[in-house]
């Protein structure tokens, strides 16, 4: 069996002009959610399957390797939203782009998400899932940046507290770049 290993200069990837740092380490990324997934597990012992819901794009790493973290039974769906467009700053309007296909009503959710900035988008799903009747909703977020918080948002489990920065990779992206980095990384210019 033949194993190949690439070394990856992240600074060399995408635009020539873009320098990246790394901010959170692959390593410590899957520490953490480890422990996320077993503070999850203790907090809906006894109960039935989670509809865990991920956030689209962004969450999916996340989301992912969150689930596989979790022991307790889960459900999973995706939905879609939209307030970044290609730029660096969010325009401030959400855009349903994806609905859930599943009613969750009755059902506990946990809701994925990528990063907690603003708190609009975490605001307007919210307001969304609550019509829909789910038992509870609770939320997960890789990355928090309270210093930009616009609207207050509870979040029951929290990866990491970070800088105002812009940040990409895992799952995190630049006008749709850099997703598939494994680490978070500040992006500079």
């Amino acid at each position: 069996m033949l194993v190949f290993l690439y070394l990856v200069d992240y600074t060399q990837c995408f635009m020539p002009e873009a320098k990246l740092r790394v901010l959170i380490s692959a390593e410590q990324i899957q520490k953490r959610i480890a422990e996320i997934g077993a503070q999850i597990d203790r907090d809906y012992a006894g109960g039935g399957p989670i509809y865990m819901l991920c956030v689209m794009k962004g969450a999916v790493m996340f989301f992912a390797d969150l689930a596989r973290a979790v022991t307790h039974p889960v459900r999973m769906d995706f939905i879609g939203l939209s307030s970044y467009g290609k730029g660096k700053t969010s325009s401030g309007e959400v855009r349903l782009t994806k609905d859930l296909d599943v009613t969750v009503e009755g059902f506990d959710l946990l809701v994925v998400e990528d990063i907690l900035d603003s708190g609009v988008t975490l605001s307007y799903l919210i307001h969304v899932l609550q019509q829909r009747k789910p038992r509870s909703i609770r939320i997960a977020t890789l990355l928090d940046k309270p210093e930009r918080r616009l609207r207050p948002v509870a979040v029951e489990y929290s990866g990491f507290t970070i800088p105002d920065e812009f940040v990409v990779g895992y799952g995190l992206d630049y006008a749709e770049d850099y997703r598939q980095l494994k680490d978070v990384c500040v992006l500079g210019g």
